[in-house]
Formats: structure tokens, C-alpha cells, sequence
């Protein structure tokens, strides 16, 4: 099995049918997620419940690092076979799965010395501390299981196919539940087994896969020529691949900062900016599947040098994104209140109010949102990591400062303004580079001016024109 070959073909069927088995996947994990907590609350009880939900953020950050940093090592696996160099992809994979492994390996250590002063740090309830230590050391001992299944399903979507790593998403999910009765009501083993359910899940479906790939994908399996020392591999994978693992760390920080300042605006404000955002997720994931997919195909199409099909793809995706954002902004200005009513009791009228203020402010700059979740996957698909970090620079700082400052003067609606806020810092230096880096890879005699403002990609051109040339010498 090749994958899925996205250098030729309708560029916006190929991002739209890349999609959608991602975002049924984002769908169906959201489900398993309120699954999951509905076992927990129930089997156990509100302080384990409690004790799982506190060190979500911490998980998120963490972990995210590592996943993140998978998502960026596969965007050169996914030039090369874009470019259809089986040596030089698996070379790729061998350097990534070197780097994957040695990353799991200090986050495990360092995470499980530290579990403790890390639950301490974030001033847990005494009462819930020891539970949240179990479950949360647990998670950390087995880290290198769900870095290993997200490393092999972004390697698999980065050669086109994103399928399979729905069915190992869906059997992921439900090996879990089934896990979480076993381990906690079997066993009797409290909240340290959803903790052992969770590992195990992702390490039988991190099995799977790789059973898969030795079956089914040759173009992927790894044999001992393809081992390298080479440093300049190294060096590249990690150019591309631990910016994209501190975006999510930025998403992860970002949203401890604005925890803390609901958590001083009291309950009320937790409980509302909590439904909403649930409602905001659901209704933006279509832009983030969108937005994988856009990485994928922008960097296929760059290592096949087919410059002229990232541009049409770049603007064909651009286009149905903001009619979307258009129409979930719409959609939350109208129906917000009614929607954050599926998570809050309808007699509670203060947290619907608090709801209602939430979708009234951010709903009118989704397409802000839209532009950031889309162009910048399809800037790191390029290769080009400095813009991305100096977007996600911006992000952090504007909603951090934003909910620290404009909470004190305007509350909860002060709190919800920091993400128009960041999104408004992240979308300039964007749409600034994919517009000159655009005009420089189509050859329209580019100035200094123009590498200024496309904000890094001197390391492109550069990429691009070696490109060009290897195809005019093959030729």
C-alpha cells in the first residue's frame, strides 16, 4: 500500500477527502472522551473525577510537547514521497524514530521523578492529591505509548493514507473503556486503572500499527542501510519537528493562563467558560482537521516542486475555511446560549448569561481562527518552522497579558477577549509570509524586500531551487 499520492488531482477534493476520516476520528474521540469521564464519575465518585480532570492541563503540556514534535517530524517523511524518494523517506523515518524514542525516554524520567512537586506546584486540593499522583504517574510512566501510536499515525497521514489511523483511533477508544470497568471495577484498582487502561490501549494500538506497517506499507519499513549518524538529518528533523511541538505547548500554557484567572473570577465563570469551550471545540474541529491536512498536502506537493498546485491548494482551502467560520460565527452569535444549555442546567441563568457573552465576542472573529489553523500547517508543511514559532510567540503573549490585564477591567467578558486577542497576533505574521513566500516560490523575480517580509524562507527557496534543478537534471 503506497498512500494516498496528493501531487496530482483536484487540489480541494484531495485536503477535503483527506479530512474527513480525521475529523470523524476528533468526533468520535470526543465521545470516548465524555465515555471515559462518565466511568470514572461513576464508578468512583466527584473526587475522582476530580482528581483525573486537575492534571489535565499538565498532561496536555507535556505531553503535547512530544505528540507535537511527531505532527512536525512527519512533514519531511511527507516531502519526500511527495518528491517519491523511498530512500530518502525512510532515511527520514529512521532519524524520527530515533529522535521519538530518545524524547519519550527523558520525558518519562524527568515526569515521573517530578509527579509530586508538579501536582504540588499546581496547589491540587489536599484531598485529591494522592488519587491525582496515582493516576497522573501512571500516565507518565507510560509515556512513550502514546508518543510511539501518534508518531505512526503522522506517518502514515503524512504519505497520504488517514484512514487507517481512524481504525486504530476507534479501536484505541474502545479497547480503553472496556479497560477502565476492568481495571477499576474488576480490579478495584481506583483511578490508577483508568490510568493502567489508558497506557495499555495506546501501546496494543501502537503494536497494531507497526504490524500494519510491516505488512501492508513497504515503502515503510526500515532496513539497516536506511540507519544513519548523519547530524544534518538530525539537525533538520528537529528544525521542523520541536517547533511544532512547542505550538502545542503554547495552546497547553495559554490555557493554564486563562484557568487561573476564571479560577479567580469564582465558579461561575469556570462552569461557563467550561461549557462554551466545549461548544467552540466541536464546532472548529472541521478548521483543524482542515488544517492537518493542508501540512500533508503542502508538503507533498513541495517536495514534488509542484509549486503552482500549493498555491491553488493554499486558495481553495482558504476559501471553504472562512465560509465555514462564517457560518459556525453566525451560528454562535444566534444559537450560543441554546448550545452551552446542552452542559448547564437550564435554571442556571448565570452561567447561561456568562455563555452567551462568550459566543457574542468570539464568534465574530472565527474567521481569524480559521486562518490561523489553516495557514500555519500549510507554512510548516513547507519546512518553514521561524514563522510558526514567531506566530506562536505572539499567540501565547497576547493571551496571557490579555487575560491577566483585560480580566481586571471587564471580568469573564475580559478573560473570553484574550483569544480574539491572539488570534489577531498570530494571523498578521501568517498571512504576511504565505503571501511573499507564495510570490517567491512561483519565480516572480523575488527582491530582499520580499525574503524580509516572507519571514524565513530563504531556507525554502533555497530548498526550492535545489528542487528545481534535481528535476531539470532527471529530465
Amino acid at each position: 500500500m503506497m498512500g494516498r499520492d496528493m501531487t496530482s488531482g483536484h487540489p480541494l477534493k484531495l485536503i477535503i477527502f483527506f479530512s474527513l476520516p480525521m475529523l470523524l476520528g476528533n468526533v468520535f474521540q470526543q465521545f470516548y472522551s465524555m465515555a471515559d469521564t462518565f466511568i470514572v464519575s461513576q464508578t468512583l465518585g466527584m473526587d475522582a473525577l476530580a482528581a483525573v480532570g486537575s492534571v489535565g492541563s499538565i498532561l496536555f503540556l507535556i505531553l503535547g510537547l512530544a505528540i507535537g514534535l511527531t505532527a512536525g517530524l512527519a512533514v519531511l517523511t511527507a516531502q519526500r514521497f511527495g518528491k517519491k524518494d523511498e530512500a530518502a523517506l525512510r532515511r527520514s523515518l529512521g532519524v524520527s524514530l530515533i529522535i521519538v524514542v530518545v524524547v519519550s525516554i527523558i520525558l518519562t524520567i524527568v515526569a515521573t521523578l517530578n509527579t509530586r512537586n508538579i501536582l504540588e506546584l499546581m496547589q491540587t486540593p489536599p484531598e485529591i492529591i494522592d488519587q491525582a499522583y496515582d493516576y497522573l504517574f501512571i500516565i507518565f510512566l507510560g509515556i512513550g505509548a502514546p508518543v510511539i501510536f501518534n508518531f505512526l499515525s503522522n506517518i502514515l497521514r503524512a504519505i497520504g493514507d488517514s484512514r487507517t489511523p481512524l481504525l486504530f483511533l476507534i479501536v484505541t477508544s474502545l479497547l480503553n473503556v472496556i479497560l477502565d470497568y476492568i481495571f477499576i471495577l474488576g480490579f478495584d484498582m481506583n483511578v490508577a486503572g483508568a490510568g493502567y487502561a489508558t497506557v495499555i490501549s495506546q501501546l496494543i494500538a501502537s503494536i497494531l500499527c507497526l504490524i500494519y506497517i510491516k505488512k501492508r506499507v513497504r515503502i515503510l519499513r526500515v532496513k539497516k542501510q536506511d540507519w544513519t549518524t548523519d547530524k544534518t538529518e538530525y539537525k533538520e528533523h528537529l528544525r521542523i519537528g520541536l517547533p511544532y511541538g512547542f505550538q502545542y505547548s503554547i495552546i497547553a500554557i495559554g490555557a493554564i493562563a486563562i484557568q487561573i484567572t476564571l479560577n479567580q473570577l469564582g465558579a461561575t465563570s469556570v462552569a461557563a467558560y467550561t461549557a462554551s469551550s466545549k461548544i467552540e471545540q466541536l464546532l472548529t474541529m472541521p478548521l483543524n482537521t482542515m488544517g492537518i491536512a493542508m501540512s500533508t498536502y503542502v508538503a507533498q506537493n513541495f517536495g514534488a516542486g509542484e509549486f503552482d498546485r500549493i498555491k491553488q491548494g493554499i486558495k481553495s482551502g482558504m476559501a471553504v475555511a472562512l465560509g465555514y467560520a462564517i457560518f459556525i460565527g453566525v451560528l454562535g452569535l444566534l444559537f450560543g446560549r441554546f448550545l452551552a444549555g446542552f452542559f448547564v442546567e437550564a435554571g442556571n441563568t448565570s452561567v447561561l448569561d456568562l455563555s452567551e457573552q462568550f459566543f457574542n465576542i468570539q464568534s465574530p472573529f472565527f474567521m481569524l481562527l480559521a486562518l490561523v489553523l489553516v495557514l500555519r500547517p500549510a507554512i510548516q508543511g513547507l519546512g518553514n518552522s521561524f514563522v510558526p514559532t514567531i506566530a506562536g510567540v505572539l499567540e501565547l503573549s497576547a493571551r496571557v497579558i490579555g487575560a491577566l490585564i483585560l480580566s481586571e477591567f471587564f471580568g469573564f467578558s475580559g478573560a473570553v477577549m484574550s483569544n480574539p486577542l491572539a488570534w489577531v497576533s498570530a494571523a498578521i505574521p501568517l498571512i504576511i509570509s504565505v503571501y511573499f513566500t507564495q510570490k517567491i516560490l512561483l519565480h516572480q523575480a523575488p527582491t530582499k524586500l520580499d525574503f524580509a517580509l516572507s519571514l524565513g524562507s530563504k531556507h525554502v527557496y533555497r530548498q526550492a531551487q535545489l528542487m528545481k534543478n534535481t528535476n531539470e537534471e532527471q529530465a
